[in-house]
């Protein structure tokens, strides 16, 4: 094999419970990650040159800092035998938006790199390589739907074909910056929720307007005050969403829809003013 292409699929979070500070500095959280089908394509073919060579349709993406880059290293220093890899980066998930594009990026990179070199690497040391590369890697390894615990790296997968439809905006103004946001939960006396259990009861339960109703996400804690992710959630809402919440440490506000149909207006209505995206969620499991 000389090549491989690769869909690396953007996350939300259905649920998002912050919990203590760890003396590393890091917090345990505890998340329900529901992969979706809004994804960027990776293109990774074997180079005579070595080293990484990455290229992508956006700008700053092919920086030496990129998260793709530690990963390529990292794989280097346990397989020094890997040759010079080109990867061709077409983002289409919007950056800085809790939607783990660079996470889910060096996770897809790893599993490829895994296939094009016929690499010995067990699911179990893939988990941990990734967990030292970032918190969101590990649970974007998989399809579908997994329970993130710990930093994100004590996964939990969970079976369902359960498919609902989503409508996303991205704000234009506001950016979200995930270490002040923690910054921010910590400097605020609140008491976290854990609606893990309603959620998992409601996906086993095929139950879309159960699960809408405990959508649950501690950073919304410390965005109240923001008047653009407010009025995403407000105009999603308006336009047929059953419930609507900020995905990870945001910007994007995501709306679940009962049906395509509802989906598909709301997106029309929406498209010309903000940000817009439409999907479905995505549980077919990747292959690690």
């Amino acid at each position: 094999m000389e090549k491989i292409y690769i869909k690396a699929r953007a996350k939300i979070n259905l649920t998002l419970s912050i919990l203590e500070k760890r003396p590393d500095n890091y917090h345990n959280l505890e998340s329900v990650f529901q992969k979706i089908n809004l994804y960027d394509e990776m293109l990774l073919e074997k180079n005579s040159k070595p080293g990484l060579e990455l290229n992508s349709n956006i700008d700053g993406v092919s920086i030496k800092e990129n998260i793709i880059y530690k990963a390529y290293y990292k794989l280097k220093e346990k397989f020094p035998n890997i040759t010079g890899v080109r990867v061709t980066l077409n983002k289409k998930i919007p950056m800085q938006a809790g939607l783990a594009g660079g996470s889910t990026d060096c996770a897809s990179f790893l599993i490829a790199m895994k296939k094009l070199f016929l690499l010995d690497f067990s699911e179990e040391e893939i988990v941990e390589m990734s967990a030292s590369l970032g918190a969101d890697v590990p649970p974007c390894l998989y399809g579908g739907i997994v329970k993130a615990e710990g930093i994100g790296e004590i996964i939990t997968k969970i079976d369902s074909d359960l498919k609902y439809y989503l409508v996303i905006i991205k704000p234009k103004n506001t950016f979200c910056c995930t270490k002040e946001m923690f910054e921010e939960l910590d400097n605020r006396v609140y008491k976290s929720e854990i609606r893990t259990d309603k959620i998992l009861s409601a996906i086993e339960q095929k139950d879309i307007n159960m699960l809408a109703r405990n959508l649950y996400n501690d950073f919304e804690e410390v965005t109240t005050e923001l008047e653009e992710i407010n009025e995403a959630k407000k105009v999603l809402k308006e336009n047929g969403a059953i419930n609507a919440l900020l995905t990870g440490a945001g910007s994007c506000v995501f709306g679940i829809f009962e049906n395509k149909q509802k989906a598909k207006n709301a997106y029309k209505h929406l498209k010309d003013n903000y940000e817009t995206y439409i999907c479905t969620s995505y549980n077919k499991r990747s292959k690690i």
